[in-house]
């Protein structure tokens, strides 16, 4: 069954994808940093969003739709417009050339993040399957 991106609904089912992903707990098992995302709006989805993603050691310890980017405290800060998301979750563009040509902006450590380009990788395969449902 679909879920609606972005609802609180949805930012669950990607933690529960993350947290059942075998390949994801080995990429990601030295890793502590957690995230907030910003789905900026843009003409295809005009309201701006907010996930938390608390990650520590290869599992998603938290996942919640919040109200701001600074709800939560967070390692890293990802934003980008709807559009570019859309694209990353539907495979089309990879996440670290999305940040590499500033379509995704990351405010953290690039260093430490660019360390763990399987991770990366594991955590969009989870994204992806994930069935979304987008905005027009």
């Amino acid at each position: 069954m679909a879920v609606k991106f972005p609802t609180d609904e949805w930012i669950k089912a990607f933690r529960d994808e993350l947290n059942s992903s075998e390949a994801y707990a080995k990429s990601a098992k030295d890793w502590e940093g957690d995230f907030i995302f910003v789905i900026e709006g843009d003409k295809t989805y005009p309201e701006t969003s907010y996930f938390f993603v608390g990650l520590l050691h290869g599992k998603c310890t938290d996942a919640a739709m919040v109200s701001s980017a600074d709800e939560r405290p967070a390692q890293y800060i990802l934003s980008g417009p709807y559009s570019t998301w859309r694209k990353v979750m539907e495979g089309t563009q990879d996440p670290i050339q999305a940040m590499m040509t500033r379509k995704l902006k990351l405010k953290g450590n690039l260093m430490k993040v660019m360390r763990y380009p399987k991770a990366a990788k594991d955590m969009v395969d989870s994204v992806q399957r994930v069935e979304s449902e987008f905005p027009a």
